[in-house]
């Protein structure tokens, strides 16, 4: 009889875009894509991992985008945040509906939605197996969701930031474009940030690597890659 694996991690903040919640359609929620999401997180959470996550909110409003395109910068990156939040509650619902206690934090308080972000009260919440989502980026402008992902994961003491993508690892360059693109198994940080590859942004990579944070990268469409990772199987891949 084979031996049952165990997970090689006991807390992991899980970074999802905005993205990965609209499926096939061109932009917002598709609610089949969450229920998704959430099946396999709570497979995760049946293996006794603690587990936070940080979603985009890239389906909803693109804060550099719309500054891009004349808006003010600090009034695009919140209307960005309030995306978040937004793409937050609804991943909250699709995890209650299947049984998983869940609570949103967020950066930026809006107490009849959220609790503000409180890193102990975080803890003590996942300590009582409950997932907990953190909402409303950093609470700052001109900082990306990658990057309050990796603060977060930093906060609260997690042993990898588990990037969740629509691509199966990082590439040399895009494998959509490119036919000759070479999937990396494994890079270095300081790889990442002089390759300028696009696994995290500079500022969330840094951080990373300053903290001895390990990332990985890996394929979410595929049912069942969160558990694979956390049973360390050897997808995606890993930035150490």
């Amino acid at each position: 009889m084979a031996k049952k694996k165990k997970p090689i991690f006991k807390r992991i903040l899980l970074k999802l875009t905005g993205e990965s919640l609209q499926g096939h359609k061109g932009s917002g929620i598709d609610l089949k894509v969450a229920r998704s999401l959430a099946k396999q997180i709570k497979e995760v959470k049946e293996l006794g991992v603690d587990l936070a996550c940080v979603i985009g909110g890239g389906n909803i409003f693109r804060g550099l985008q719309a500054s891009k395109e004349g808006m003010e910068r600090v009034t695009a990156d919140y209307i960005g945040m309030l995306a978040t939040v937004i793409n937050s509650l609804a991943l909250q619902d699709a995890l209650e509906q299947e049984g998983v206690f869940t609570r949103v934090q967020t950066a930026i308080e809006i107490q009849r939605l959220a609790e503000p972000y409180i890193r102990r009260r975080a803890i003590r919440h996942l300590e009582k197996g409950r997932v907990v989502i953190f909402a409303g980026g950093t609470g700052n402008p001109y900082f990306s969701t990658d990057t309050a992902a990796v603060l977060r994961g930093i906060e609260i003491g997690a042993d990898a930031i588990l990037k969740a993508t629509k691509v199966d690892g990082v590439y040399s360059s895009d494998p959509k474009k490119d036919t000759g693109a070479k999937k990396f198994d494994h890079l270095r940080y300081i790889d990442v940030l002089n390759k300028r590859l696009q696994v995290m942004d500079a500022t969330a990579v840094s951080l990373c690597m300053d903290n001895h944070l390990p990332i990985i990268v890996f394929d979410v469409t595929k049912p069942g890659n969160i558990n694979r990772v956390i049973l360390g199987d050897k997808i995606g891949t890993k930035v150490s």
